[in-house]
């Protein structure tokens, strides 16, 4: 699934796939570009609060993770207005939430 090509929206359909295998909730809560929208990850910790990682990609051209909010763990609207400053900055994103119980990143590619 690394392949740079690949529409978004079979990326996320993808990814949203493997997290139902794995038995992990996760929700489209936007849909962005078809094509060629980056994704905004929301991974909810039940009862603690949200982590935040915008899509990016390295000097190579590879898809990663920027952990928004400085990878803090931070309050649902805190992570609420974190999204909505992000979509209103680039109308395209797609924003999918996960749950973990870790607040790790289930998605493929490192976090820079």
């Amino acid at each position: 699934m690394s392949d740079a090509r690949v529409p978004t929206h079979l990326w996320v359909q993808a990814h949203l796939w493997r997290c139902s295998a794995a038995g992990t909730p996760a929700y489209v809560l936007r849909k962005g570009e078809a094509q060629g929208g980056m994704v905004v990850l929301k991974v909810t910790v039940p009862f603690q609060g949200a982590k935040l990682y915008a899509q990016t990609r390295d000097l190579d051209g590879n898809l990663g993770w920027i952990a928004g909010l400085n990878g803090a763990l931070v309050p649902e609207d805190e992570a609420g207005a974190y999204i909505d400053r992000q979509v209103k900055r680039d109308p395209d994103l797609w924003v999918v939430e996960v749950e973990s119980r870790t607040g790790e990143n289930p998605f493929e590619g490192k976090v820079l």
